[in-house]
Formats: structure tokens, sequence, C-alpha cells
């Protein structure tokens, strides 16, 4: 009854809410990025929503533009300056978001959008995670983040989509928030995020 009648409307009015209380906020960090990062102040790219069809996400610039002498881009670790880093261990980057909630592309709770190129590469199991609109955050991001392993990262999204409660969600936000305060999980062992999926 909640996953079919009440979560959508629910994402919905949160993330209007979230969006006008937050304006002012929002708006500090634009400028902060545009001043410190550069333009665009938002960072785009495409990701699979619900039923692997592609949405834009949005986020907050957290990189530089920084080349080498041939014009390639420079390694993330490179690009990633000090306040894109903080950016990123606050989840502030991740407020513009709130505008794919409002247009229907994502959840305030789901498995969280990977990229478009991961997608011949999971199982028939993995696969479920795109049964339901992808979230801000999710299960995998309350037990670990980027800390986990992608083995363990999927089965926490499956077993998310296959029991989504009201209770559920409304813990997931709740451990979210301490999380973040927190700051953990934020970089794997080896990356300042995550290793690329290779299946």
């Amino acid at each position: 009854m909640y996953r079919k009648y009440f979560k959508r409307p629910l994402d919905f009015i949160m993330a209007l809410v979230g969006l006008v209380v937050l304006s002012p906020l929002l708006l500090i960090i634009a400028i902060l990025v545009r001043v410190k990062l550069g333009s665009p102040v938002i960072f785009k790219q495409p990701r699979p929503g619900l039923n692997e069809k592609i949405f834009t996400l949005y986020k907050f610039r957290t990189m530089t533009d920084e080349r080498d002498e041939n014009g390639e881009l420079l390694p993330d670790e490179v690009r990633l300056t000090s306040f894109g880093k903080w950016l990123r261990s606050t989840s502030l980057d991740e407020l513009p978001e709130l505008w794919n909630i409002l247009k229907g592309d994502m959840s305030l709770v789901g498995p969280r959008p990977l990229l478009v190129e991961y997608l011949p590469l999971y199982s028939e199991e993995q696969r479920c995670r795109h049964e339901v609109r992808p979230g801000l955050t999710g299960l995998a991001q309350v037990n670990g983040r980027n800390a986990i392993s992608w083995e363990a990262r999927f089965k926490l999204d499956v077993r998310y989509v296959r029991n989504i409660t009201f209770k559920g969600d409304c813990s997931i936000l709740l451990i979210t928030c301490k999380r973040v305060l927190e700051r953990e999980g934020i970089s794997s062992q080896t990356a300042e995020t995550m290793e690329p999926f290779t299946g």
C-alpha cells in the first residue's frame, strides 16, 4: 500500500518543502562553487532510473576542469579540491537531487543511481535495483556508503527493493542524518569515493 500509493506523493511534498526551506543554503553553495570551482555550478550526468530509464542527475560540482598537456582531464583525485571534498563529506553536493525527486526521476529513499555504463554488467538479481526509483539515500548508504564492497551494496539494494515499508524509509532517513553528521563511509579504502564496478 505504501509503496504503491503513498511513497511518491510523500517524496514530492518533502522535496518541495526541502527546496523551499533550503533555498538560501542552495544559493550560498552555488555562489561558493562558482567562485572556487568555476562554472557550470551544477554537474549533470545521465543515470539509469526506474525500469532503467535514463534521466539527468543534478549535483553541485565538486571538481575542477584541470587538464594535462594533451587536453585530457586529470585524475579525479587531482581535480577534487579540499572544498569539493568538504561538499562531498557533508553530502551538500547532493542537494540539487531534490529537483530530481520533485520531477519524479528519484525518491528520497532507494538504491543510489549508478553509472549508465554499469547496466550491461549486472546479474539478474542486481538488476532488481531498477524496479524502483533510485534514491537520495538508501539501505546501502546507511550500512557503509562507499566503504563497503559492490557485492554487499547490491545485496542491500535488492533487500530494500523487496522490503519497502514506511517505517523502513523513516529509519533510513534518520540514520542518514546521523551518518552525514559523522561523515562516515565517504571513501573506499583505495579511492576518494568508490572503485569502478567491473561486474
